[in-house]
């Protein structure tokens, strides 16, 4: 099978172990010492990601990528399993930012390796941590308009790395949240923000914001 013709549900868990903290390439784990606010002394084991840049903020990029569509606005989507939960998830594009780039500048660059779109920056978000309560992995989601009427975004060129097998889709804003559930009854994981996107329009769209 060629990259060209497999599909991100052809891959599967074949194996699980223990890894020892010498051969962890991306994730370390860490055990805090902290103070409650009474005094008491506790301890917190959690993650962290070994692989921010020295003197950056964050460790990567969340992008709420919108196609520009005669339709209405769609969100730019991704099929890519994850082998943490052994399933293909429906994630935005994201990325890691390399040494002295910026949040804007990174989701610019990830959104065209990732799927070949090019697109303007249109807001940077405030700091968000993933998952606080477990490791102190955090991003900025960047939100990026995509043009669909200029040519290099006719005929896509993703640049994706050997290890990488991404399909990219989209889906009109307005059908989000009843595709997320369409999704799951299909077998896929949601990516939380994602999840988080589709819960916020469907909030806006019941409490009529």
């Amino acid at each position: 099978m060629s990259k060209s013709t497999s599909k991100a549900s052809d891959a599967k868990v074949v194996a699980t172990e223990p890894l020892m903290i010498k051969d962890a390439r991306w994730t370390r784990l860490v055990l805090t010492t902290y103070k409650d606010p009474l005094g008491k002394q506790r301890t917190w084991e959690h993650a962290e990601r070994a692989t921010r840049p020295k003197g950056s903020p964050i460790d990567g990029v969340g992008i709420v990528a919108i196609l520009q569509k005669a339709s209405g606005p769609e969100l730019l989507l991704q099929k890519q399993f994850r082998p943490p939960v052994d399933k293909t998830v429906i994630e935005i594009p994201a990325g890691l930012v390399d040494a002295g780039e910026s949040a804007a500048d990174s989701a610019v660059r990830e959104l065209r390796e990732e799927t070949g779109y090019h697109g303007v920056v249109s807001e940077v978000s405030p700091i968000m941590f993933n998952d606080p309560g477990f490791c102190n992995t955090n991003l900025n989601m960047v939100h990026v308009t995509v043009d669909m009427s200029l040519p290099e975004n006719q005929n896509l060129k993703p640049e994706l790395e050997e290890n990488e097998f991404i399909e990219v889709f989209s889906l009109p804003l307005r059908d989000l949240y009843a595709e997320c559930k369409r999704l799951e009854d299909a077998g896929y994981a949601i990516d939380a923000r994602v999840g988080t996107l589709a819960e916020g329009i469907e909030l806006a769209k019941r409490w009529k914001l």
